[in-house]
């Protein structure tokens, strides 16, 4: 199937997740006598989906006593932010994240969520490279006509920012659809990579430190090159939730805030140190040993403060790849900074 091919058919499920009955809120709504033990709460719990061997700011911030009493129920691990969003969709998870890019295109097909708070992002420390072989012939962005790029996902944070490249660097559409997308699991990347298996590969975080620590590989292009500093991706919950639950959706908002900021101030060592013993504690029978390379938070906005050029971008860059209207989303309407305490701090 071709990339063009890839994408209606994305199109296509997203439009599909959207208009599926959402089958839950919550968890249980209490009782008023219930509300009143819980602060005021509309429920008890939210459903999450974790990441292997990572703690997310949900997870951070309910460690931290920050979330309470409101707890978070943990249903799994999501493979993908486009599926972790479509969870929330369609009601089996309350709240869940991805790439903004990815975000949008899920609005674009009517879904009735919206964004709330932004949790990575790209900063001096924390970005995404993608590299070549030391002794590939791959040193422009024409040299990747006709080759293989992994990603982790399609559809998500890597395609954008790989498309966005090649437009950069003049290739035309046609030449675009000639650059293929190869989904391979994000640990198994660079091995792919130093096999031939594919041409180059995007890594990230730990796997590029360990991959750089071992040599051979050289970058072509980094996020940070194209974009600079941003927040790159957001938390989403359903408009019928945040309407139902205005005081859960605050709290969770506020408390994910707060440990944004906790992680951003506090001596990289003692979050460092907070991970291993969260993930030690959760009992998940997971590797901790990434969280040894942790660095940032890689977030631009205070508490997760949602920039409007965080989305108006990508809105922009679907609009230029055909896939949205001109004026059919408008990125300062799509995200909410509503409920984040820090909102009062931040410049008109």
């Amino acid at each position: 199937m071709d990339h063009s091919k890839r994408l209606a058919a994305a199109a296509v499920s997203l439009l599909l997740a959207a208009l599926l009955p959402l089958s839950g809120c919550g968890g249980k709504g209490t009782s008023a006598a219930g509300a009143a033990e819980l602060g005021g709460l509309e429920v008890a719990e939210l459903r999450y989906q974790g990441s292997v061997g990572a703690v997310t700011y949900p997870e951070l911030a309910e460690d931290l006593g920050y979330l309470a009493p409101l707890k978070l129920k943990f249903i799994g691990n999501t493979i993908s932010g486009p599926q972790d969003i479509q969870s929330v969709v369609t009601g089996d998870t309350d709240f869940g994240g991805a790439f903004n890019g990815a975000i949008v295109k899920l609005l674009a097909a009517k879904a009735q969520i919206t964004p709330v708070i932004s949790y990575y992002g790209i900063d001096d420390n924390t970005w995404t490279g993608y590299y070549v072989l030391e002794d590939s012939g791959i040193r422009t962005a024409k040299d990747l006509i006709g080759k293989r790029i992994a990603v982790n996902t399609l559809g998500a944070h890597h395609e954008f920012v790989i498309k966005e490249y090649l437009h950069r660097e003049g290739l035309t559409p046609e030449e675009i659809k000639q650059v293929t997308l190869v989904v391979v699991p994000p640990v198994t990347g660079e091995q792919t990579l130093r096999a031939k298996q594919i041409d180059a590969a995007a890594l990230g975080g730990v796997l590029r430190d360990k991959a750089l620590e071992r040599g051979g590989i050289r970058p072509l292009f980094t996020d940070k090159d194209l974009f600079g500093t941003f927040s790159a991706g957001s938390y989403v919950l359903t408009n019928e939730f945040i309407k139902n639950n205005p005081n859960a959706t605050r709290k969770f908002v506020e408390a994910t805030a707060k440990a944004i900021e906790w992680a951003r101030t506090t001596p990289r060592e003692e979050v460092i140190a907070r991970y291993e013993a969260i993930i030690e504690k959760r009992g998940r029978k997971e590797d901790a040993s990434n969280v040894k390379y942790w660095k940032s938070t890689g977030i631009a906005g205070t508490g997760g403060l949602i920039a409007e050029k965080e989305f108006q971008t990508w809105v922009d860059w679907l609009v230029n790849e055909g896939t949205l209207k001109i004026g059919e989303l408008d990125g300062k309407k799509l995200y909410t900074n509503e409920f984040n305490p820090f909102a009062s701090d931040a410049k008109p």
